[in-house]
């Protein structure tokens, strides 16, 4: 079993522990995400819906991220991956989200965010952490790291939760 499947697995305990479903909303990694926590066997108990939305207008279409956002500061940036993450929480109903956007490459580079620049958002209810990583490598290996490191996190909030109960 690779890491992300070990990940979405333990991810899936997790949710069905505290019965809580979780969203995505995803751009660089493509649905990647969603696709990981779905290839588990149950996962309809806890993946509530992912959101694949690769252009700005979708962002805003399917996410209710201003337009303005995009001229201000960007797609990849911690305000768009915020409203992304508040979006597809709200659109879904979940409880948990989980939000990328990044420059995964060859291309698409710009001052101050080089390829391999990814922006992530995590919602726990009104609960907000946000995350901006340079990843190293090539388009597969940005686009892994990220759906690695979305995951971690996500278990990690539990984990909390989990921490806090006792």
């Amino acid at each position: 079993m690779d890491i992300i499947d070990s990940l979405a697995s333990r991810l899936g305990e997790a949710l069905q522990a505290a019965g809580a479903q979780v969203t995505t909303a995803e751009s660089c990694t493509g649905g990647g995400i969603a696709e990981a926590i779905t290839r588990i066997a149950g996962s309809s108990a806890w993946f509530e819906a992912g959101f694949v939305t690769y252009s700005n207008r979708q962002k805003t279409a399917q996410l209710d991220v201003p337009a303005a956002l995009f001229e201000q500061v960007g797609a990849v940036s911690e305000e768009v991956v915020t409203a992304m993450a508040r979006g597809a929480q709200r659109r879904a109903n979940a409880r948990f989200a989980v939000a990328v956007s990044g420059i995964a490459g060859p291309g698409g580079a710009v001052p101050g965010k080089p390829v391999g620049t990814v922006w992530l958002a995590w919602m726990d209810r009104e609960k907000l952490r946000t995350e901006r990583q340079v990843f190293a490598g090539d388009r597969a290996a940005v686009r892994h790291q990220t759906q690695v490191r979305a995951l971690e996190v996500l278990l990690a909030l539990l984990g909390e939760e989990k921490a806090s109960q006792v």
